[in-house]
């Protein structure tokens, strides 16, 4: 349900900006992006290029949402921190996926949501070069391209289709590859598609059982995962807690208890 005082003309309020500014970054990624940025031969030019596209996609959507909404606090991945006075505060990523990005895979987005009194009650998360637009209010069910999204039925554990994530620290990357070594027998098949805000849409939309990864920050997961709970998915971090930077984790009913209990058994949270 709506966070208190959350009026439905505040969350359609909300919405709209979220919409507007996951779209505008997503379009100015997507076109602005060199079609030999993945092969170029300058020794630094593409992670060059992929800076200052990240860099400029975060000023388009803090500008857009200073002026929609001069009163909102804003976090976002690049750095930008700034306070509010309206008990709203804007969570952004504003390239997920920087890597798929940079080589040309599909799986990058931009996530935009919007958290009242430090709960998330709207979340946007964009994928253009899927062609694909994600969303959900809290109380209102998730949507993909304005369509109801849902989660899938729960398989049998051993049939669970896992995605995860790695961190970019060698030494968590070696714990993580030992972790994922021992879950990968138990279940029907890993992905590992390189950006978590996208992990959680297509957790939503049915296309995954559950996902799981360590490390992430608030701007990973806060519009994805609302979306994910708003379409039907669980969510947690070890046993007992909420979803953090040791460890988050969300699936479908069914799925998601014994995936938690099996990571913190291998002890997925620490290195």
């Amino acid at each position: 349900m709506p966070a208190p005082d959350a009026s439905e003309t505040l969350l359609a309020d909300l919405l709209a900006v979220a919409v507007e500014a996951a779209r505008a970054a997503g379009a100015l990624l997507l076109d602005g992006r060199p079609a030999d940025l993945g092969v170029a031969a300058t020794k630094s030019s593409p992670v060059d290029v992929v800076t200052e596209m990240d860099l400029a996609s975060e000023k388009l959507v803090q500008e857009l949402v200073a002026t929609r909404r001069p009163d909102d606090g804003y976090l976002g991945e690049e750095g930008t921190e700034r306070p509010g006075t309206s008990g709203v505060r804007w969570v952004v990523d504003p390239l997920d996926g920087t890597v798929n990005y940079l080589y040309g895979l599909p799986s990058w987005g931009v996530s935009v949501a919007a958290e009242l009194d430090g709960e998330a009650v709207v979340g946007v998360v964009a994928v253009p070069a899927r062609g694909e637009l994600f969303h959900a209010v809290r109380g209102g069910g998730a949507h993909l391209d304005g369509r109801p999204a849902a989660v899938r039925p729960a398989p049998p554990w051993g049939q669970a289709l896992v995605a995860t994530g790695f961190n970019y620290v060698q030494a968590v990357r070696v714990h993580q590859a030992e972790v994922l070594l021992a879950l990968m027998p138990e279940v029907r098949d890993i992905r590992r598609a390189g950006a978590a805000a996208v992990d959680l849409c297509d957790l939503a939309a049915g296309r995954i059982d559950a996902f799981y990864e360590r490390g992430l920050k608030p701007w990973d997961h806060a519009a994805g995962l609302l979306i994910a709970h708003e379409a039907g998915a669980l969510s947690g971090g070890r046993p007992g807690r909420p979803a953090d930077g040791e460890l988050t984790v969300a699936g479908v009913p069914g799925v998601l208890e014994p995936l938690r209990a099996r990571l913190d058994a291998l002890g997925a949270w620490h290195d």
